[in-house]
């Protein structure tokens, strides 16, 4: 096994850092810079008509909130490790977010979130991690599907006999995931994951459950909120119901955390579109979003990427040095 310096060590690490960080902040600039679909002046002009100090803190005030359940989930599930601080869960959510900018569907997330522990516990992590998003995920697809339907109701994008068709589809597809459960793939199989998810105390789940639900509730009307924000007047539950319908389909699609905005951004524009909302109202929303929900949070986890440090056996299980001697 090689032996790498500890100066060399430390230096790889710091470039590592610095790569992260730089990156970051250059692919937030180049995505607010050369983004020709960006009329700025347009949203000056309606930011001084309709600028409010208190409006302005509220929509910041849902970001914060939104992240804020996000890390609560995360400290929620690691408990299953060993209980961490409101602070310790807050770095690991923001400098893990930060870390899995450039990768698709924030895969780099995971890696990050391991780090900050034993290598011994970097499957169970990962593992978390998957339940963390996962849940997410379930509650996106739950609520987009109602959302579209109630949307196709209004507006018949797609007839009766097409829907029935996707449900079918779906029904089919479970049908055959839960009749092949115990078929192993390179050691996988589905009834080996549900009996690991089983092993995860029922609480926690339910913790879990009801975290994901309050930030979805908090991201999509932050979302409905911006709307109204930019005059547009529509009935609440048909603005919700696109919102909805378009977190389900983008989130379908694979991307990365900095591109997030430009593909939910594309799918909004044809629903709202179908509603008569001016095309670059729905992208400066997306691109708000984007900001206050992944811009701001990675800006703050480049802090906790830029002074993270390599912890040794003991820290990294979440033990005090005496503690982790002790148990050698």
């Amino acid at each position: 096994m090689i032996s790498i310096p500890h100066k060399t060590k430390q230096f790889l690490v710091l470039l590592i850092k610095v790569l992260i960080v730089g990156g970051a902040f250059y692919f937030i600039y180049n995505q607010l810079a050369n983004n020709d679909k960006l009329d700025w002046q347009k949203f000056i002009v309606l930011f001084q008509k309709n600028q409010s100090i208190g409006g302005i803190a509220f929509i910041l005030f849902l970001s914060v909130l939104n992240r804020f359940f996000e890390i609560l989930k995360w400290q929620n599930l690691v408990e299953f490790i060993h209980k961490i601080s409101l602070g310790e869960a807050t770095k690991q959510v923001l400098g893990a977010l930060t870390a899995g900018l450039f990768t698709p569907n924030g895969v780099g997330e995971y890696a990050g979130k391991a780090l900050f522990f034993d290598k011994s516990n970097t499957k169970k992590v990962i593992f978390l991690n998957l339940i963390c998003n996962g849940i997410q995920m379930i509650l996106t697809v739950i609520f987009g599907i109602f959302g579209l339907l109630y949307f196709n109701a209004q507006y018949n994008v797609i007839t009766t006999k097409t829907v029935a068709l996707l449900f079918g589809f779906l029904i089919l597809v479970f049908i055959v995931l839960f009749s092949v459960k115990k078929i192993t793939i390179k050691g996988y199989s589905i009834e080996k994951l549900l009996h690991k998810i089983n092993e995860i105390p029922k609480p926690i789940h339910q913790k879990n459950i009801f975290l994901g639900i309050c930030r979805y509730v908090v991201f999509s009307h932050q979302y409905y909120f911006l709307f109204l924000a930019f005059d547009v007047d529509l009935p609440y539950f048909t603005l919700i119901a696109t919102i909805s319908s378009v977190y389900f389909l983008a989130s379908s699609l694979p991307t990365f955390q900095f591109l997030d905005f430009a593909v939910k951004g594309s799918v909004a524009v044809y629903f709202f579109g179908i509603l008569g909302v001016n095309e670059w109202i729905v992208i400066f929303i997306s691109t708000l979003m984007w900001f206050l929900n992944v811009v701001l949070p990675v800006i703050i986890g480049t802090y906790y990427v830029l002074n993270f440090k390599v912890l040794s056996p003991p820290e990294a299980s979440g033990l005090s040095k005496e503690e982790g001697d002790e148990t050698l």
